[in-house]
């Protein structure tokens, strides 16, 4: 099951910036063990192509290209180099993103466009340059991932990277619909609490370098006791990229042991 053999997959933000497994890096992994020909995206060459040295030591197919997926001309270029070596794009996952504190009063503009660029315009022009290609073919499978930030407070003040997931569903919705009867789906997966290389990062700007206590205090937030991690992510990311949901489009997948339910 779940077989992604010789299909091509784009997977944008596939290298981790810290030791351990991001979302991207285990999506890119779990994608090629699955027979998929990953074509990795960051604009880290080194986070990038430690994901390929993994992938390739394993003796699976991966190359990565270095993009910054929140400009339309490294975009388009950038498809245009997968499409001139692969001949099509099956899979298309949409995986970049990050937070900056602040609300509305606090946050500058410019961080503001930031993180509406980085959470959003970034799946809004990969969209742009690859759904006519999936279109053309008749079939394929993008993949956002979301955030349940997007879905409800979580208790951080966020609210850039809240309404640009926020935005991110939507538009994932949306477009799904639009492109229903061209073969091509669109879902998000909607990760909660999740224990990945970036914490360090989240300890820094949310719990003033409390790392320890800013991990305690996560756990404590899931009804399941624990956070999730980068492999709960490709795991559904792999269900809704894969035939097995061939019937499967506009929704999300949300996978946060339960935090959603059991908040208001």
């Amino acid at each position: 099951m779940f077989e992604l053999t010789d299909k091509v997959a784009l997977v944008t933000g596939c290298g981790s910036s810290a030791p351990g497994w991001g979302n991207g890096k285990a999506i890119a992994t779990l994608f090629a063990r699955q027979g998929a020909h990953i074509v990795g995206v960051d604009r880290d060459t080194e986070a990038g192509s430690e994901t390929v040295r993994v992938i390739t030591e394993e003796g699976f197919s991966c190359r990565v290209e270095t993009a910054d997926v929140t400009d339309d001309a490294s975009v388009a270029e950038l498809v245009k180099k997968v499409i001139e070596r692969e001949g099509r794009i099956d899979i298309l996952v949409n995986n970049v993103g990050y937070s900056m504190p602040g609300g509305p009063a606090e946050l500058t503009e410019a961080v503001w466009d930031e993180q509406m660029d980085v959470n959003l315009k970034s799946a809004y022009l990969t969209c742009h340059h690859v759904l006519p290609i999936m279109a053309e073919q008749g079939k394929g499978a993008v993949v956002n991932i979301a955030s349940v930030a997007g879905l409800r407070y979580v208790g951080k003040p966020q609210v850039a990277y809240a309404a640009a997931k926020a935005g991110l569903l939507q538009f994932s919705k949306t477009t799904a619909v639009i492109y229903a009867d061209k073969g091509v789906r669109v879902n998000c997966v909607v990760p909660g609490l999740m224990e990945t290389p970036l914490l360090g990062a989240l300890a820094q700007k949310y719990a003033g370098g409390d790392y320890q206590g800013f991990v305690a205090s996560r756990h404590k937030q899931v009804p399941m006791g624990h956070m999730g991690n980068a492999w709960d992510v490709a795991h559904a990311a792999l269900f809704l990229a894969s035939d097995e949901a061939s019937y499967v489009t506009a929704t999300e997948l949300v996978v946060d042991g339960g935090f959603t339910s059991a908040t208001r």
